[in-house]
């Protein structure tokens, strides 16, 4: 007669079980891996969208060195929406802040991030600049727009303001060119 395995205890079997092993282990890992994914895709999308702005900056000032805006009389929003449609929709364009100042050489010049003041709602209420000078100037182009940086754990370092924005600027700083 063979002898019957002894029964194993509640506890030992459910010890030693392995079924449900692989789901446990993903939920373990699958916060930090879905948190860690969010974090390259937003740093991802905020490089594109400062390279954007740069580019868009860089080609609407090419406007002012060549002497095309000071000799077409072209106002501010003009300016502005030659800066938008090189924006291709990543942007709203009603939150870009274009700042065009002028001088007389570039060591008097100021290029750099602007302190950003605010109405009791939150809005942007800076006063901004449009002067792109004349023959032999220098000029300092600021496209500045406030990013909004979308939640996550690890995206505790990406705001550059206290209310939970990145603030980008495209920047150019160019000597008029001859035109007239």
């Amino acid at each position: 007669m063979s002898e019957q395995p002894a029964s194993r205890s509640p506890v030992s079997r459910l010890v030693s079980s392995s079924d449900g092993a692989s789901a446990v282990e993903f939920a373990m890992i699958a916060p930090i891996f879905i948190a860690l994914m969010l974090h390259i895709l937003q740093c991802g999308l905020l490089f594109v969208a400062e390279r954007v702005l740069q580019n868009a900056t860089d080609s609407a000032s090419r406007k002012i060195l060549t002497g095309q805006v000071q000799s077409n009389q072209v106002s501010e929003s003009q300016f502005k929406s030659a800066v938008c449609a090189k924006l291709y929709n990543i942007f709203d364009c009603s939150a870009v802040y274009v700042d065009v100042n002028a001088y007389s050489s570039f060591s008097g010049s100021s290029y750099n991030q602007p302190m950003l003041t605010y109405d009791s709602q939150g809005n942007v209420n800076n006063t901004w600049s449009f002067n792109p000078g004349q023959d032999g100037k220098v000029v300092i182009v600021r496209v500045i727009y406030r990013w909004r940086v979308f939640g996550g754990p690890l995206t505790y370092a990406i705001p550059n303001t206290a209310n939970g924005y990145h603030l980008m600027m495209g920047v150019a700083a160019l000597r008029v060119e001859p035109y007239s």
